[in-house]
């Protein structure tokens, strides 16, 4: 007997099928206060390369060491020996704070880069370091592995700031190289990421 939905099968003759869904979990890593997190294909069971071609970090509670500081990220075609692609960004943001005396939607332009290789910001904006205050969001990296195109991305984040903001920040850009992206580097701008989750995900079928 087979158990079908919406035209999949799910099980057949006691059998689930394991291909359900087109997300895949790769690799899971939580902070501890860590000054970087990385993820480097063929490292610790990461893969990162033409086996999905979208990959998704989902970035969960992310709490920082020092108060102010912001998630940033960089890429590496050297297997992570060095972070430094070549990058071009822009960014805006809604934001809203708790005393409901502030609100604005906004373009962004200090976060942006323009062929920058340094570590870019993607969520923060002063993110606190009190205890209930941390960032959470999603990035998308597309065909990280071809040596034909840039390397696009877009994150959306939402963060609770050192002053009570609640700040919802879009930034999208791309890795200006046509060599393969095989590893991404996650840090804080200043001091250490205390606590947090980074899951990534490859997106198969897409």
């Amino acid at each position: 007997m087979a158990i079908i939905s919406n035209g999949t099968t799910i099980a057949n003759a006691g059998a689930f099928n394991a291909s359900l869904g087109s997300q895949v979990l790769i690799k899971s890593i939580t902070a501890s206060s860590d000054s970087t997190i990385s993820f480097v294909d063929g490292a610790s069971s990461v893969v990162f390369d033409n086996t999905y071609p979208i990959y998704v970090f989902k970035f969960i509670n992310i709490h920082p060491a020092t108060d102010g500081a912001d998630l940033t990220f960089n890429g590496s075609t050297d297997g992570g020996s060095n972070y430094n692609t070549t990058k071009t960004t822009t960014s805006f943001y809604g934001y809203h704070n708790e005393g409901d005396s502030a609100a604005a939607v906004a373009y962004e332009g200090s976060h942006d880069v323009a062929q920058s290789t340094g570590y870019c910001q993607i969520g923060g904006d002063a993110l606190g370091a009190d205890n209930d205050q941390s960032c959470s969001g999603t990035m998308f990296i597309f065909s990280p592995s071809s040596t034909t195109f840039v390397k696009h991305f877009i994150v959306n984040m939402n963060t609770l700031t050192e002053a009570d903001y609640s700040v919802n920040q879009y930034t999208a850009g791309y890795m200006n190289t046509t060599s393969a992206v095989d590893a991404v580097d996650f840090k804080m701008s200043s001091g250490n990421i205390d606590s947090g989750t980074i899951k990534l995900y490859g997106i198969k079928d897409s």
